[in-house]
């Protein structure tokens, strides 16, 4: 199969295209609704219904991967960072599968993206472990090791105590849309990235940094600014890496 459907929900919006599976790139225009405000699941069925609507492609028999911003075992949904807490426990392939009409593949986000750039990016050929980190409305982070996904890391729930907010977890203080939020400077979230990546260096000793979601398309705002023995560096296919990887992993 030449071609695949990619969708990917994010806690900010939800994106899909069509994947053209030998370039490992973008066939259609990648196509984009707002996540509902609560995602329950209900609504986000609805919002994905309608990316594929825009992209005429509901009754295709090509193979559609959808990613999810949750830890996804044998079809459920374990955790919920940035969605609705109804789907803590769910039956989401299913539920997916019968709102649908069809068979899909249903994976983790972060390990999408993953996927994307070890198979078409910055990750391909890179021996030993790639840690990539999607940076967006949280943080997400996929393993590759000479190649290989290890499924459902979640790096953005390392606990950090530096915090005032409620929420421990590191991704709440140094995610992408803490920086919006509390309208950081890209010098003082930089800073809090620095803490993050070399707290992950020091656990895992990766080989290679990978840095996705929506602010890889700036990555000289702040990569030149982090001090790491690592390399780090942007995914190549940036926010679309989730759409890429699904559709890949729905075609194998």
């Amino acid at each position: 199969m030449a071609k695949a459907i990619g969708v990917d929900i994010g806690g900010t919006g939800i994106k899909a295209g069509i994947v053209n599976l030998k370039k490992g790139a973008l066939d259609s225009d990648r196509v984009r609704v707002d996540t509902p405000k609560g995602a329950a699941p209900e609504d986000v069925l609805k919002a994905v219904n309608e990316v594929l609507d825009t992209l005429e492609v509901r009754d295709s028999d090509l193979p559609l991967g959808v990613a999810f911003p949750a830890i996804v075992k044998n079809g459920k949904t374990l955790s919920a960072a940035n969605v609705s807490e109804k789907w803590i426990g769910f039956e989401a392939e299913k539920f997916f599968e019968d709102g649908l009409g069809r068979h899909i593949t249903f994976v983790n986000d972060a390990d999408a993206a993953g996927v994307a750039e070890v198979r078409h990016g910055a990750a391909r050929d890179v021996d030993g472990l790639t840690i990539l980190a999607t940076l967006g409305t949280g943080i997400g982070s996929a393993f590759l090791y000479d190649g290989v996904l290890l499924p459902n890391t979640e790096l953005g729930h390392l606990l950090y105590n530096g915090t005032t907010i409620k929420d421990a977890s590191i991704e709440t203080w140094t995610a992408y849309s803490a920086m919006e939020r509390e309208k950081l400077s890209w010098e003082d979230w930089s800073a809090r990235l620095q803490v993050f990546f070399s707290h992950v260096e020091f656990l895992f000793s990766p080989d290679l940094f990978v840095v996705g979601g929506g602010v890889s398309k700036h990555p000289e705002k702040f990569i030149p600014l982090l001090e790491l023995n690592t390399p780090i560096i942007p995914a190549i296919h940036r926010n679309s890496s989730g759409i890429i990887g699904a559709a890949s992993l729905a075609a194998d």
